[in-house]
């Protein structure tokens, strides 16, 4: 029992050092997280160390900041998408499928992609297959662009420099210039719009679902055949889309933010 009660301290310290690593939305350095956490100096060095040592955080390449790692995303997406906990999630997906007649998905950022981790596939004949755990980049898609958009800028100029653009489609934005000055259009406009720039004969419309520190938290997207829903048409169903969003910001992001 002694050693029980010595060590559950430990993993709470733990905990609270990733939260504010996550909570910092931007590479954070262990002396800013020493001020921010009021622990011992030493003790913030081991808890990172260990953290580090697990793959849930990471540093990056040159300032040596910290950063969630790869295992504690993969820990995210896993409790995102839980079946029992993304059920009133799911429910609301599937309504806004049936009012729309499109496949309509939810995802979140994963590193340099996105990722789908819940959708309602449209039982149409016609469909476009990206099962649940696709991973796509952010430059040509609804979701990636409308979450680019609301990053903080100087990551969102990193991700967008950090290697050439890949050309998907005749309508792909690979110029990083070009693609800042779209951002800003998603940003004022709060929809991320995907015209044939993943998939050629393929439209998309995104928007964020927002945490009450008005971070986005994930997006909700619907995707269509062109020939089936132009652009313009699935834009008339932003407005559905946006109560989605604020039904799923509702059940899934309206928690304290806790102290900052």
């Amino acid at each position: 029992m002694p050693k029980q009660k010595s060590a559950f301290p430990t993993i709470l310290r733990g905990f609270t050092v990733i939260e504010k690593i996550v909570q910092a939305q931007r590479p954070i350095s262990a002396a800013a997280l020493i001020d921010a956490l009021n622990l011992p100096k030493p003790s913030v060095h081991r808890i990172l160390q260990q953290l580090e040592e697990e793959g849930l955080i990471q540093r990056e390449p040159v300032n040596r900041r910290y950063i969630p790692g790869f295992r504690l995303q993969a820990l995210v997406a896993g409790v995102v998408s839980h079946q029992v906990l993304g059920a009133p999630r799911h429910a609301i997906l599937q309504t806004l499928s049936d009012e729309i007649g499109e496949t309509c998905n939810c995802s979140m950022l994963d590193g340099d992609r996105i990722v789908y981790f819940d959708q309602v596939e449209t039982d149409r004949s016609f469909r476009i297959q990206l099962p649940l755990g696709s991973r796509l980049p952010l430059h040509c898609t609804a979701s990636g662009k409308l979450l680019l958009a609301y990053m903080e800028p100087r990551q969102c100029h990193r991700l967008i420099n950090a290697a050439p653009l890949q050309r998907k489609t005749d309508r792909t934005i690979t110029d990083p210039e070009l693609l800042v000055e779209e951002l800003k259009r998603i940003a004022d406009d709060g929809v991320g719009i995907d015209d044939e720039e993943q998939l050629a004969g393929v439209v998309a419309v995104a928007v964020p679902v927002f945490n009450l520190r008005n971070q986005v938290c994930f997006t909700i997207a619907v995707h269509a055949p062109k020939v089936r829903k132009p652009l313009a048409e699935l834009r008339q169903y932003i407005p559905s889309l946006k109560r989605a969003a604020g039904a799923m910001a509702a059940a899934y992001c309206q928690s304290s933010p806790g102290n900052e």
